[in-house]
């Protein structure tokens, strides 16, 4: 698409996504934050035309960044040591989410008004809906 994935690389230290490692990857942020400031200041501008503009700026940015992300290059021990990193992050989510559900069990008890979050629940159960259909599908591949 518009960016190169030379210009990039995968964030290591702080999170899930990509950090320019070159001076094309910051201008390329540059530009797209200058459009979208620029889409802001433009007197005249009714928000019925500003704010689709806006958003289709925002878009073709994110579609460029997953696809950046999609096609970043990656050594055998990249992928190892991110393939670790995202099972510990999924792990102390799984964890943290648990114990909220614990603590909305235990206080709806305590109460007697019975009050778990449904969206948790079907975040845990999508996760292990994800890891049971990965787990069959790597086992059938021949993983």
């Amino acid at each position: 698409m518009i960016g190169k994935q030379a210009w990039f690389q995968r964030r290591k230290y702080g999170g899930w996504g990509l950090v320019p490692k070159t001076w094309q990857g910051w201008a390329y942020i540059g530009v797209f934050v200058a459009l979208i400031a620029g889409i802001q200041n433009i007197p005249g501008i009714s928000n019925e035309i500003r704010f689709p503009v806006m958003y289709a700026i925002i878009g073709l940015l994110c579609l460029d960044i997953l696809h950046i992300m999609a096609t970043l290059k990656k050594d055998e021990m990249e992928v190892r040591i991110e393939a670790l990193a995202e099972r510990n992050a999924a792990w102390a989510m799984i964890v943290m989410i648990a114990v909220g559900i614990s603590y909305q069990a235990a206080q709806s008890a305590i109460s007697g008004k019975p009050v778990i979050d449904w969206f948790l629940m079907v975040i845990l159960f999508a996760g292990l809906i994800a890891k049971a259909i990965t787990n069959w599908w790597l086992e059938h591949k021949g993983v």
